[in-house]
């Protein structure tokens, strides 16, 4: 289980955060919402070890990922970040593997098990006949892809992404977030082949989409973390109404449960 505890952090002096606590445990996926500017991408920066927190701890268990190895954290967390620094030269294959650098020995050579992972985790993304492709060449919606294949390269038990969807297709956008359901929820034959859950916490801005593969939802409001709970309990729209500064309604599918978030 990742647990943040009291978490502050900021910017050239400048708080970002206020003492956020919150625990994302293996076997759920959690969404982070907010409008813009309410700290999601710091708190991602922080719990990925970018940016160093002012006060507070992050564990991973029992670990203080404050003081492990940037290595060491990330056999732990994948981070798939909002802004992509992708190397021009490589080939989409190549930009997966890199995911299997924590595992890599000194001389950082890729073996048969790490070939058979990335080619799974291009699969899983619809990437495999991209493979050979610069990854120049490729649109911002499949560059986007690839930072999602090679962040399941790394095979963590925590996933943490900040808009992971923001660049993709409505159905790479569903599949992907069905994706990270299924990682957090595999079936007992994936646990018998030792695909354990993962925990999953996912900054993400389309309220609609999040009700339908999000366990929990945190809402968080200039810098602070306001409201935690089922999606359910937070898409309300006296909460949301106030929080986006818009008269907001929901309307929930009777048959599944899920919700749809709409302007008044």
């Amino acid at each position: 289980m990742l647990s943040i505890e009291n978490l502050s952090a900021g910017y050239n002096g400048k708080k970002v955060l206020h003492d956020i606590s919150l625990k994302v445990p293996q076997g759920s996926v959690i969404a982070l919402i907010g409008p813009n500017g309410s700290g999601k991408t710091t708190l991602i920066r922080a719990i990925s070890g970018i940016l160093n927190p002012e006060s507070g701890k992050m564990f991973y268990n029992d670990q203080d990922l404050t003081k492990i190895s940037i290595q060491e954290r990330s056999k732990l967390i994948a981070v798939v970040p909002q802004v992509r620094n992708l190397p021009p030269a490589f080939s989409v294959y190549e930009v997966v593997a890199l995911g299997r650098t924590p595992y890599l020995n000194w001389f950082g050579i890729t073996s048969g098990p790490d070939h058979e992972i990335v080619n799974q985790c291009m699969a899983q993304v619809d990437l495999l006949e991209m493979a050979d492709r610069n990854i120049a060449e490729l649109s911002g919606g499949e560059q986007q892809r690839v930072m999602l294949a090679r962040a399941l390269a790394q095979q963590t038990p925590v996933l943490v992404m900040d808009e992971p969807t923001s660049h993709l297709d409505l159905q790479y956008q569903v599949s992907f977030l069905k994706s990270v359901h299924r990682l957090a929820h595999p079936s007992q034959e994936e646990i018998q082949q030792g695909n354990e859950p993962r925990a999953a916490l996912v900054a993400i801005h389309d309220l609609n989409l999040l009700a339908n593969f999000a366990d929990q939802v945190a809402l968080m409001v200039e810098g602070r973390l306001v409201k935690l709970g089922s999606p359910a309990e937070v898409l309300q729209p006296e909460i949301l109404s106030g929080v986006y500064h818009l008269p907001l309604t929901t309307l929930q599918d009777p048959k599944t449960g899920h919700f749809a978030v709409l302007p008044r």
